[in-house]
C-alpha cells in the first residue's frame, strides 16, 4: 500500500514537478492550488503527509500548518513546508506553527523524497 501525499502549491509547474517526482517513487499524489484548498483536501482525503508551499493566495502554508496542527483530527499528519523563502525567520515561523520539516527552493527532488520518507517512518 503506497503512502498518499497531498502537494499544495499555487504554481502549476511546481505542482506538476512534485506530482511526477513523488509518483515515480511510488506515492499516490493528490494536489491543491492554495492553502485553503489544502486544508479542505486534508480533511476530506486524510493524506499520510502534506508537502506545502508557504507563499500562496487565500491561505499561506504557515496558516495551513497552524490550522491542521490545531485540529485534533488532522494534528497527527506530518507537514513539510517547501518555499523559496530561506530566511531564518520564515523557517522559525513555519516550525513554530507546527511544521515537521522545511525545505527551501531550489530543492533536490530525491532529497525531498528522502525527507518525506523520514516523516512517514518517524
Amino acid at each position: 500500500m503506497s503512502a498518499t501525499i497531498l502537494v499544495v502549491d499555487d504554481d502549476p509547474v511546481i505542482l506538476q514537478l512534485l506530482q511526477v517526482n513523488f509518483e515515480m517513487e511510488g506515492f499516490t499524489v493528490i494536489t491543491a492550488a492554495d492553502g485553503q484548498q489544502g486544508v479542505d483536501r486534508t480533511r476530506a482525503d486524510r493524506p499520510d503527509v502534506v508537502v506545502s508551499d508557504v507563499m500562496m493566495p487565500r491561505m499561506s502554508g504557515i496558516e495551513l500548518v497552524a490550522e491542521l496542527k490545531g485540529d485534533p483530527s488532522t494534528s497527527g499528519i506530518p507537514i513539510l513546508l517547501l518555499t523559496a523563502k530561506a530566511q531564518q525567520t520564515d523557517i522559525g515561523a513555519g516550525m513554530d506553527a507546527g511544521a515537521d520539516d522545511y525545505v527551501t527552493k531550489p530543492f533536490e527532488p530525491l532529497d525531498l523524497v528522502d525527507r518525506v520518507n523520514r516523516l512517514l517512518n518517524a
